[in-house]
C-alpha cells in the first residue's frame, strides 16, 4: 500500500496537491475531520463517545481517533493505499498511526512536507480569504495559525526523518511544477 501523509503550513496546498496525488495514483482520502463528522453523524459507538468530548468543549482523545481511523481503514478493501489529511499533529498521534498501521501489515510510505516561504504563505491566505470568504484568513489569524504549526511540526517533521521516510518537497510555483516535485518524489519510493 502507498501511504501518504501530507503536511505543510496553512496555505502550503496540502488541499490542492492532495486531489491531484489520489486521482493519480487512485488512493483513498481519509480526513479526520470528515471520519469525525460521520461517525458522529453515523451515531457509531465510537461517533457517541466522540460527541460526548466535544459537547463538553473538550478534545477527542487520540486513542479514539485512531480507532477511527482503522475502522475506515478496515472497510477499504483492496485499496492502493491512503492520504492522511489532518493526522497525524503531534508524535504521539504519529506513533499510534504507525501502531495502527503496523498491525495491518503497512505503514506510512511517505511524509511529504510541502515547503513554502513565509510571505507567500500569507500572500495565499490572504488571496483565498478574498476568494472563500474564510474568516479565518486574515493576517493576525494567519500569524498566529503558522507559528502553532511552527512549533507543532517540528518535532513531526524529525519523527518521519527518523522513520527514514519524510520528503522535503519545494511548494514555490504552479501547482503542476509542485505536483511534478511530488510525482518525482513518489515514483523514485517505487524504485
Amino acid at each position: 500500500m502507498l501511504n501518504i501523509v501530507i503536511f505543510g503550513a496553512p496555505g502550503s496546498g496540502k488541499g490542492t496537491q492532495s486531489e491531484l496525488i489520489i486521482k493519480e495514483y487512485g488512493l483513498d482520502h481519509i480526513s479526520t475531520g470528515d471520519v469525525l463528522r460521520s461517525e458522529i453523524k453515523e451515531n457509531t459507538a465510537l461517533g457517541k463517545v466522540a460527541k460526548d468530548y466535544i459537547d463538553k468543549g473538550q478534545l477527542v482523545p487520540d486513542e479514539l481517533i485512531v480507532n477511527m481511523l482503522a475502522s475506515v481503514l478496515d472497510k477499504l478493501k483492496n485499496s492502493r493505499g491512503v492520504i492522511f489529511d489532518g493526522f497525524p499533529r503531534t508524535i504521539p498521534q504519529a506513533e499510534s498511526l504507525k501502531k495502527m498501521l503496523n498491525e495491518r501489515g503497512t505503514d506510512v510510505t511517505v511524509m511529504l512536507d510541502l515547503h513554502v516561504n513565509e510571505e507567500e504563505l500569507i500572500h495565499r491566505l490572504i488571496e483565498r480569504g478574498k476568494i472563500s470568504g474564510r474568516s479565518d484568513d486574515n493576517l493576525e489569524t494567519i500569524k498566529s495559525r503558522l507559528e502553532v504549526y511552527h512549533t507543532q511540526t517540528a518535532p513531526l517533521a524529525e519523527f518521519y526523518k527518523k522513520e527514514g521516510s519524510h520528503v522535503t518537497i519545494d511548494g514555490m510555483g504552479t501547482i503542476e511544477e509542485i505536483f511534478e516535485r511530488i510525482m518525482k518524489a513518489i515514483d523514485d519510493l517505487k524504485k
